[in-house]
């Protein structure tokens, strides 16, 4: 009898928890719970078609904000390959073009997450967007992303 009760009141403040509204003008809240790089390999393959063999993409920037957030993937598991990295603080060297492609910490509710990411081909030429990653059978998928900004 103990043990039916003690479950019923976890099961009782899971429930709650689950339930609990927020603030719905709040953004989502940021997890450490290892889906940041498939969430960003998710968007990575879909959104901008990158791969190993046909389409390498730019150096990778990771944009932490200054937060430290700075997660450690293999792509390769991913199918990825980011042999470059790029350095915002860096000064480029006369002549040499900028280019990156840039993901923001993801940010997680009960939908999936949403990813700010962002690709600049040179001066004058990028774009940013904002991609929804749903979860599911297959892993993440980034079916919606929308435009933020064009340079």
């Amino acid at each position: 009898m103990r043990a039916f009760v003690l479950i019923s009141s976890v099961a009782a403040l899971a429930v709650s928890a689950c339930a609990t509204p927020g603030d719905p003008g709040a953004p989502p809240p940021m997890a450490d719970n290892g889906n940041d790089c498939a969430v960003i390999a998710a968007v990575a393959k879909e959104h901008y078609q990158f791969n190993t063999t046909d389409r390498l993409p730019p150096p990778l920037w990771l944009d932490g904000e200054g937060s430290g957030w700075s997660p450690r993937c293999n792509w390769s598991q991913y199918g990825l390959s980011f042999p470059r990295t790029f350095d915002p603080d860096a000064r480029p060297a006369p002549g040499e073009r900028i280019q990156w492609v840039s993901f923001k910490r993801p940010r997680y509710d009960g939908r999936g997450a949403v990813v700010e990411s962002g690709i600049m081909h040179g001066p004058l030429a990028g774009m940013g967007v904002e991609c929804r990653v749903f979860s599911g059978f297959a892993g993440w998928t980034a079916p919606d992303c929308r435009n933020t900004w064009i340079s």
